[in-house]
C-alpha cells in the first residue's frame, strides 16, 4: 500500500528537506517539501521528526549475541589468547539451533540501533547448513538486507568451509569467508583459489600484528601481499580491520579495489591497536564500519572512526565531518554495487529503508551543518522511532514488529556445553 511520511526533516547525507515528505511503498516514490503536498492517502505525521536511511553493518558475527553474560573464566595477555581461550572456545559449541537463535537476537538489536543490512562473517562447529540458517533468518524472517559467509580456516575441515561459502554464493547472498592469514595454510588457499573465481572474499586482515609477524615469519611477506599473491584480493574484497597494514598493503588494496572495515571499538577491546586513518587516506582506500560482533550499534561506530582517527594523528583537526560523511555516502554504493540493491538515498526509486528518529534539534539545522547535528547528535545515541524496510515497519513507536522466540533453554544448554557440560 502506497503511504506517505508527512511533516519530517529529510537528510540522506547528501540532500537535506527542512519540512518534507516521503511517498513509497516497497520503493520510495516521490520525496519534496510540504508546500508541495497535496496527494490523498495513508499519512504518518512526522511531526518534525527527521528521517534518514537505514544504516550497514559491513562486518559483524551474528554468533556474538549468546555469549553477552559468559563468563570464560580466562585473562588473556595477547589477541592469539583471545581467540583460543575464549572465541575459538564459544563457537564450536554452536549448533544450527543456537546460530538461528543468535541471528534472531542480534537482528532485534540491529533494528532497534537503526541497522537494515548485516554482512555477517561466522563461525561455528556445525558448518553444514549454518550458513542458509542465518541466511533465512536476516532475510526470510526479518526481512533486512544482508550478505553472509564461514570463515573458513585449519581449525575446521576446510573442504567443509569452502563448500559452505560456495552454496551460499550460489544463493545469491553470500561472499567467500576466510578467518586471518595467521589460521589458512598455503594449501587452503590454494584450494580457496580453485572455488572462488570472482567472489569477493571477506577476511580479517592485520587485525593484531600477531597476524603481520606470523605471515612475515613463515612466508616473507606481508598479509595483504600474501592474499595477493593467492590472487584472492577480487574487486570489492572485505578485509577487515587493517590496523596493521603498512603502505604497500595499502597500495595494494586501492590497486585491486578492496574495502577495508573498520572496527574501532572491537580494536580497543582487544587491546590491538589504532588503525592510521592518514594510511588510508593517502591510499584513497573505500572505508566502511562494523561492529565485528560487539554490539550493533554502528551509528557510534562511525563516530569512533572520527574520534579515534584523530587520535591516531595525534591533530584535532585531523579529520573533519565531511570526510566522514563521504565515507557513509560511500559505503551505501558499495553495499549497493555487492547486492545489486538500492538503499542509502531518500529519493524516487530507492527502496524504502527509513529510519524515523525523536530529534529536536538545540541549534538552527539547515543544509550546511545537518551533517554535524546526525554525527554528534542523532549518532551519540542512536535509537529510532520507527524503522522501515522495503516500506514495512519493523520498529513502530519503539515496538519491534516482528515476532521473534528468544529461547533462554537453548542458550542455558549451550552455556553448559561451553563449561564442560556434555547435555545435548
Amino acid at each position: 500500500m502506497v503511504k506517505a511520511i508527512v511533516n519530517v526533516r529529510i537528510y540522506d547525507f547528501v540532500d537535506y528537506i527542512d519540512n518534507g515528505y516521503i511517498i513509497f511503498d516497497k520503493s520510495i516514490l516521490e520525496v519534496g517539501q510540504m508546500k508541495d503536498f497535496n496527494k490523498s492517502m495513508e499519512r504518518i505525521d512526522g511531526k518534525g521528526k527527521i528521517v534518514i536511511p537505514g544504516l550497514v553493518n559491513f562486518h559483524t558475527h551474528l554468533y556474538s549475541s549468546l555469549f553477552r553474560g559468559l563468563d570464560m573464566k580466562t585473562s588473556p595477555e595477547n589477541f592469539h589468547q583471545v581467540l583460543e581461550e575464549i572465541w575459538w572456545k564459544y563457537d564450536k559449541y554452536l549448533k544450527l539451533e543456537d546460530i538461528g537463535l543468535a541471528a534472531g537476537m542480534y537482528c532485534i538489536e540491529s533494528l532497534k540501533s537503526g541497522v537494515t543490512a548485516l554482512v555477517d562473517h561466522h563461525a561455528s562447529g556445525e558448518i553444514q547448513g549454518s550458513l542458509l540458517v542465518i541466511r533465512n533468518v536476516i532475510k526470510g524472517h526479518f526481512g533486512m538486507k544482508g550478505l553472509v559467509c564461514f570463515e573458513t580456516s585449519d581449525r575446521y575441515d576446510v573442504d567443509s568451509c569452502i563448500d559452505e561459502n560456495v552454496d551460499a554464493i550460489k544463493m545469491g547472498d553470500g561472499l567467500f569467508g576466510l578467518h586471518a592469514s595467521m589460521t589458512l595454510s598455503e594449501e587452503t588457499l590454494n584450494q580457496c583459489k580453485e572455488r572462488l573465481h570472482n567472489t569477493p572474499i571477506h577476511i580479517h586482515a592485520a587485525e593484531s600484528i600477531e597476524d603481520e609477524d606470523h605471515s612475515e615469519k613463515h612466508y616473507g611477506i606481508r598479509v595483504v601481499e600474501r592474499l595477493d599473491r593467492h590472487q584472492l584480493l577480487n574487486k570489492h574484497s572485505i578485509l577487515a580491520h587493517c590496523v596493521h597494514i603498512n603502505e604497500l598493503e595499502a597500495e595494494i588494496i586501492y590497486d585491486r579495489e578492496c574495502i577495508v572495515a573498520l572496527n574501532p571499538s572491537s580494536n580497543m577491546n582487544n587491546a590491538v591497536g589504532i588503525f592510521d586513518y592518514d594510511l588510508f587516506r593517502r591510499n584513497s582506500i573505500n572505508l566502511v564500519v562494523g561492529t565485528d560482533g560487539l554490539g550493533a550499534n554502528v551509528a557510534k561506530e562511525w563516530q569512533n572512526i572520527y574520534y579515534f582517527g584523530k587520535q591516531a594523528m595525534n591533530k584535532p583537526s585531523g579529520i573533519g565531518p565531511d570526510e566522514i560523511r563521504y565515507h557513509i555516502i560511500k559505503s551505501y554504493e558499495l553495499f549497493n554495487q555487492l547486492t545489486a540493491k538500492k538503499t542509502g538515498r531518500i529519493m524516487a526509486g530507492y527502496d524504502a529503508d527509513l529510519l524515523m528518529i525523536d530529534y529536536e534539534p538545540p541549534t538552527p539545522m539547515d543544509e550546511s551543518n545537518a551533517f554535524g547535528h546526525v554525527l554528534f547528535g542523532l549518532f551519540d545515541n542512536l535509537r529510532p522511532r520507527d524503522v522501515f524496510i522495503e516500506g514495512e515497519y519493523k520498529i513502530k513507536d519503539y515496538d519491534l514488529q516482528v515476532a521473534f522466540d528468544t529461547n533462554r533453554e537453548l542458550v542455558d544448554k549451550l552455556w553448559k556445553r561451553i563449561g564442560g557440560n556434555n547435555e545435548s
